[in-house]
């Protein structure tokens, strides 16, 4: 079994959840002993295990189907995680969503990361078999890790009793980041701190305004930032709030479960069945709500849940997702699909 993994776009999506979610697929596979290469000039494969949707994704499908191999297609990508987010990306998302049924409905199997996501492609009339597999975690890059932390606190020159609240995504208002910042205003003893980046042009006005400059002192835009610092902060702050409106996993939140950090969410459908209110995170609707939860889960006064945060993490470890993913590619390569060999992960 060989298996050409095709990510095109590196250098735009690359820092993106989706360019993490190609890093998880090569450890992954490389945990299982499932052989893959990068190389799409390569004809020496078994399945085409496609991670985009633009034009050279599709050209490669193509060429795929044309020389009798299996195609595979990641469906990271829907239209509501779409909206909100680029400079007109609501009055083009219903031509996105044309494009992505197009391109999915060419693939023999599709792979997306919660059951939430995979109803949302059932609800756009694909009919291929869909499996809800995680983009997963490597748990042992953010285990919490006290030279890390200490980096991170000096990198932005926190005291020692500064309360911290951390955030991660690019500068999307899907990903509630206006709400992050109006927070923040009522918070002026708290500093938060948005990790993430997205050219400045390509997103609205709104919002680039707020990051350049319409934002409050307590609030940081640090920009792209990977290593000890990130890795750090998950771990040192004192909650890690993710307000996203819409999500088809969330990569950093996995990120955050194991680091063993509190987790503060929005409550949206995609979190259904993994993530529960008081148990492994915390849940809130409203910026007031929020605010509540914040003053509360850093003072002390909520239970702790990150032992239960950090099991659900375990369960979406990068050895799990390459046993899953070995499991679809030979089903793949058998078919016709023996459901009995995939049961639990295609529904």
């Amino acid at each position: 079994m060989n298996v050409l993994l095709y990510f095109e776009g590196q250098s735009i999506i690359g820092k993106s959840g989706i360019g993490r979610a190609l890093a998880h697929q090569k450890r992954a596979l490389s945990s299982i002993g499932v052989q893959y290469t990068l190389d799409a000039t390569s004809n020496d494969y078994d399945i085409l295990h496609v991670n985009t949707y633009g034009p050279n994704s599709a050209r490669m499908v193509a060429k795929a189907k044309s020389l009798g191999k299996k195609v595979i297609y990641h469906a990271h990508s829907t239209e509501e995680d779409f909206r909100n987010s680029f400079i007109g990306s609501n009055k083009l998302a219903p031509l996105v969503k044309k494009w992505l049924v197009h391109l999915y409905s060419q693939a023999d199997f599709l792979i997306t990361p919660t059951p939430y996501s995979r109803d949302l492609l059932k609800g756009y009339g694909l009919t291929q078999p869909i499996a809800a597999i995680s983009n997963g975690i490597d748990l042992q890059r953010y285990y919490p890790n006290q030279e890390k932390e200490v980096a991170f606190r000096k990198y932005f020159s926190l005291s020692p009793d500064q309360k911290v609240i951390i955030s991660v995504g690019l500068f999307f208002e899907r990903k509630g980041l206006i709400d992050f910042v109006e927070i923040a205003k009522k918070m002026p003893d708290y500093k938060f701190i948005w990790f993430g980046n997205v050219p400045l042009y390509s997103i609205p006005r709104k919002i680039r305004n707020i990051v350049k400059e319409d934002h409050p002192a307590n609030v940081i835009f640090p920009g792209y930032i990977k290593g000890e610092v990130i890795e750090g902060a998950y771990s040192a702050a004192h909650l890690f709030f993710f307000p996203s409106y819409e999500e088809t996993e969330g990569i950093v939140v996995l990120e955050a479960l194991a680091s063993r950090q509190n987790v503060l969410l929005r409550e949206i459908p995609v979190y259904r069945g993994w993530m529960f209110d008081h148990y492994n995170c915390y849940m809130g609707n409203s910026n007031q709500e929020f605010i509540s939860l914040i003053e509360q889960i850093t003072n002390k006064q909520l239970p702790n849940v990150t032992a239960a945060g950090f099991k659900t993490a375990q369960e979406k470890s990068i050895t799990e997702i390459g046993r899953e993913l070995k499991v679809v590619y030979q089903a793949v390569l058998d078919e016709p699909y023996n459901q009995s060999r995939f049961q639990r992960i295609v529904k």
